[in-house]
Formats: C-alpha cells, structure tokens, sequence
C-alpha cells in the first residue's frame, strides 16, 4: 500500500508547518530553521537528510521539545504540541520516542539494560516489577537480543548491540513515532544495514512511523517512503522517496548523492570524477534574501540571490526551491546499481 500522502485519508500523525527556530547567543540570533513543513502518516517513513549545519538535528529536537520554537506550529495525534509542558512532554512520551545518533552516550553505563530499557515503563501506573521484567525480556528479544541479557551492562555489548538495546527502549511503551536523529551513522557499513533492516521490520510489524534523519541520502532512500532535504534551515527538495533519489532537480540534491559512499570502487571513482569536473563557485557568504544555496551552487544567476525561490511542484509528488530546476541535468549523477526499493 502506497503510503504518500495523497493516499492517506485520514490526517497526518505528525504535523509541522512553517516551523521557524533561531539560537540566540550574545544577542545574536542563528536561523536554524526557517518555514519548514512535513507531515508524516501512521506507518510512514519519512527521511530528512542534509549535511552538517543543515538544521535536521534542530527539526528533531523541535519536535521533541527540546528547543523553543520561534514561530509555527508542531501537531502531533491532532494535538497542538508545539509549547507544550514539562508535564505534557513527560505523558506525550508514552507516544513519541527517540533513538540518538551515539549508541555508547545514550545508555547509562552505570544502569542495566534492563533497568534502562524499563525507563518508559517505570511511570506507568499499575505494572509491577513482574510485569515490567516480562515486558523488558519482550522487548529485547524483538530486536534480536536474548532477554536474559537483561542484567548486564552496556559496557559488554557493542556498538549495534548498543543501538538495538536504545530501540527496544523506544518501543517498549508502544510509541506511534519514534525520531531517529542519526542512528547508524556511527556504526560499522555492516552493522549498518542490519540496523536499518531492523527499523524496517519493526515499523511494518508495530506500525510505527518514523521520523528517520541523516546526512547519508543512499541510507535515508533505503528506509523512507518520502524524503525532505534541507539546506541552512530552508527545504530544498521534496517527495517520493524514488523521485527524489532517481531524478533529483536541486543542485544540492545532487551534491548530496554524490557525495554518498556506495560499495562500488569504480562507480565511486566516477562519482568522484563528476564533483572534481564541477565548476567551482566562491562560497562567500549567504545572500541576504535569495537561495541559500547560490554561493555554492555551480549553475546559479543573478536572480538566485535576489529572492528565496518557492517550493514548487517539478513532478508529481516532487518540489523543489530552485528556479533552474529545470536546467539541472538529472542524467548527470551516477547511481549505484544496487539496493532494494524500500517496501
């Protein structure tokens, strides 16, 4: 079942819309975000991937609470959670969970795993320890971790294991999203993929829907339905997730794919080749209305810089903020011939 939006009847899980947030330091202000919207549906997927500075993390922690929001809206379950309450937050966890990128700083190392796993439940009123040993062995048996290991500590287990130990503890309580800021970047290629198949099995059996967020646009394809670029705070593309990855329009898309490692030497070679015969743009600083992406961009004139271009339909269930996204030649990035279309 096609789960883009179009097909969906009923209202998004998540709703966020023109989201603006600025960190503020020495009465300086950083735009961080600056009008973003996406919406994501009970069992979607839905990627955000951009480089570091993007704003991606700032979108995860904006829709977790764990930033203030300058202006826009957060809906969550068709609730306004956007300025919610420290009391609030603690009863919309029952719902909304997270997996952080770093397996080795997100687990107590002085708590069991089993004792860190429980943290959902322990709130909860009317589990008793029984109930909530029962629950924890489930829990990791689910992702593929005997439940005994409930006892030891995370120091013995490695850095997937670790990662599978913080995702049994993001679906123990039963969430309806869990955001996952990052959560194979630090592992191992192979480690990786097994992590990723495992998101995949989890969200089809639970229904959940994800919130999956990287810098890698081969593994954000691999696991989403739609997927959202962001540059500088600002959504430079978005869509399908195979419309985006098989003919992306916005010269920073294609940066992006290109800049993706992919486990063919000779087509990595060639795509090394094609960002070397880039032209090359002084990066400068940010235009003060126009494209933030102009002063890198090799394809840009005078009008990018003049105003930010509108997010537009280029293709069916496809947009893009660029005024010569039909000049980009989709043709011209190389694409591994591997990988299996994300169900």
């Amino acid at each position: 079942m096609s789960q883009t939006a179009s097909a969906h009847t009923d209202g998004p899980l998540l709703c966020v819309r023109d989201l603006e947030v600025t960190y503020r330091r020495r009465g300086h202000g950083t735009p961080a975000l600056s009008g973003v919207s996406l919406e994501v549906f009970a069992g979607e997927t839905v990627g955000v991937v951009g480089e570091s500075g993007s704003g991606k993390t700032t979108l995860g922690r904006a829709i977790l609470g764990q930033v203030p929001v300058g202006s826009g809206a957060i809906e969550f379950g068709g609730r306004d959670i956007t300025a919610a309450s420290v009391k609030q937050r603690r009863l919309l966890a029952r719902e909304l969970q997270v997996v952080f990128q770093d397996p080795y700083s997100s687990l107590n190392p002085t708590r069991t795993i089993g004792q860190s796993v429980a943290q959902p439940l322990v709130a909860r009123k009317g589990l008793d320890r029984a109930a909530i040993r029962e629950q924890v062995g489930k829990a990791l048996e689910r992702v593929g971790l005997p439940g005994e290991t409930a006892h030891r500590y995370p120091a013995e287990f490695s850095g997937g294991q670790r990662q599978r130990i913080a995702i049994a503890r993001a679906i123990i309580g039963s969430p309806r999203l869990i955001v996952c800021d990052e959560p194979v970047s630090a592992l191992d290629l192979s480690v990786q993929a097994q992590v990723l198949n495992l998101l995949q099995d989890l969200q089809r059996e639970l229904r959940l829907s994800l919130l999956f967020i990287a810098h890698d646009l081969e593994v954000v394809r691999h696991i989403s339905r739609r997927i959202v670029v962001l540059y500088r705070g600002h959504i430079a593309e978005e869509g399908a997730a195979q419309a985006v990855y098989r003919h992306a329009v916005h010269p920073y898309t294609q940066a992006l794919l290109r800049a993706s490692p992919i486990p063919d030497a000779r087509l990595q070679r060639q795509r090394r080749a094609e960002r070397q015969s880039e032209p090359r743009r002084h990066q400068g600083s940010l235009p003060a209305d126009g494209c933030p992406y102009a002063p890198r961009c090799p394809i840009a004139v005078p009008d990018c810089t003049a105003a930010m271009p509108p997010l537009s339909d280029v293709a069916p269930d496809h947009k893009a903020a660029c005024i010569r996204a039909g000049a980009v030649p989709t043709a011209g990035v190389t694409r591994p011939r591997m990988g299996a279309t994300p169900p």
